[in-house]
């Protein structure tokens, strides 16, 4: 799955067959999240976002296994 803008009525998955999820925070606020069920896959979407949104104002970006709550990767390392 791609990523979404974080207002899509469809952002909002509780639950679903796709395990990673990967969310964009900007200034403490949710702009885009997307789901994956590969960690590959999801891991690569990762890297590319924080490559595309880094610069942007108070970016954070996290990926976490929605099976076991774990937070894979976090970006910027420090909130």
């Amino acid at each position: 799955m791609t990523g979404v803008p974080a207002d899509d009525p469809g952002s909002q998955r509780v639950t679903g067959p796709d395990r990673y999820h990967l969310l964009l925070l900007s200034g403490g606020r949710p702009v885009q999240h997307g789901w994956w069920g590969s960690e590959e896959v999801a891991r690569d979407k990762f890297r590319r976002w924080v490559g595309e949104y880094g610069a942007m104002p108070g970016a954070r970006v996290t990926l976490t296994d929605e099976e076991t709550g774990a937070v894979l990767a976090a970006w910027p390392d420090q909130p």
